[in-house]
């Protein structure tokens, strides 16, 4: 492969970024043992402080935005992967210290790479991308700390985004009764379509001051952190657990040991970028079977490659519900 291709790339420039498309040369991509044509991408809410600079996310500068990709093998020096294979790959550097997915061809280390699992397109893989596998990863991760349908409810925040609103739908194919938590008003017949029971309105939840408040929740999926993170662990079950995978409403932990030596109640932290590869290929192989989100289509909206400087300000500012894809291949 010889000719130049587009890539969205950021830039640090006079103490600020700044990101933009360019002209690329095969040789201006960083190193590794297999290059990809790019078929989708998507867009995550890292992706959109990274490309703004509303977050120090990016590590070096400059560098292909996008923390997920999906397409087919052009070229590998690694064994496990031939010309014309279907892959995936998120998270690891990918957006942040290494090129991502913004591209029309990615030069990724094989270690990185997932095959792309039996019963997923490439679009259905970037319809989940990020967000979805660690859904899946924090559904997993409580599955193992005894989480089962029968045991009660659980809880999602952050209901309509990404992460939350691919966690519903989940949840509920695996036969759980799944509370809403939402500060979305609009978006409630959304959610109940993608299974869940019962909805929550953020801005009227009442979080009490109690060190343990009643018991409600079995298990809980939580992107907001901050008070909602607190109010939650005093209002878990017996032997509940929390999977703790965003901090949308704060980065701060402020509540007691209560919750955990009377209830036993089990707070797990969730890193969907540095999972091991064998976790990694087991949770997108049950995103391909039991875990196979029922409304996929329903959740993802495409994008076309033009279209991302205009959507990220979306993200910044909440009003983004579900999966942005992003149609890198012309």
């Amino acid at each position: 492969m010889s000719e130049s291709f587009k890539a969205y790339r950021i830039f640090e420039e006079g103490g600020k970024v700044a990101a933009r498309f360019v002209d690329l040369e095969p040789e201006e991509l960083d190193a590794g043992e297999v290059l990809v044509r790019t078929h989708y991408s998507s867009i995550n809410y890292k992706d959109a402080l990274a490309a703004t600079g509303a977050g120090k996310i990016v590590r070096r500068f400059p560098i292909v935005g996008g923390i997920d990709l999906a397409g087919t093998v052009v070229s590998s020096s690694d064994a496990r992967f031939r010309e014309g294979d279907a892959v995936l790959a998120t998270g690891y550097g990918l957006g942040v210290s290494h090129d991502g997915g913004y591209a029309h061809y990615a030069r990724v280390p094989a270690d990185w790479i997932v095959p792309l699992p039996v019963g997923l397109t490439t679009f259905d893989a970037m319809a989940l991308g990020t967000a979805g596998f660690t859904a899946a990863l924090a559904i997993t991760r409580m599955e193992r700390n005894g989480l089962t349908p029968n045991g009660g409810p659980v809880i999602v925040t952050g209901a309509s985004g990404g992460v939350g609103s691919v966690a519903i739908d989940i949840l509920a194919g695996l036969g759980y009764a799944v509370t809403a938590l939402t500060g979305k008003s609009t978006e409630h017949a959304f959610l109940r379509e993608l299974g869940a029971a019962q909805i929550l309105d953020r801005n009227t939840v009442t979080c009490g001051t109690h060190a343990l408040e009643a018991s409600r929740w079995a298990g809980a999926v939580d992107t907001l952190g901050g008070k909602w993170l607190a109010w939650l662990t005093r209002t878990m079950q017996q032997r509940g657990c929390i999977a703790s995978i965003g901090m949308a409403a704060g980065s701060e932990l402020q509540t007691t040991v209560m919750p955990f030596i009377l209830r036993g109640v089990s707070l797990l932290g969730v890193d969907s970028s540095q999972t091991p590869m064998d976790l990694r290929r087991h949770v997108w192989q049950r995103l391909a079977t039991d875990m196979r989100p029922r409304h996929l289509e329903r959740l993802a909206h495409v994008a076309e490659f033009s279209e991302l400087p205009e959507l990220f300000p979306r993200y910044l500012e909440g009003r983004v519900t579900g999966r942005t894809v992003v149609r890198i291949a012309s």
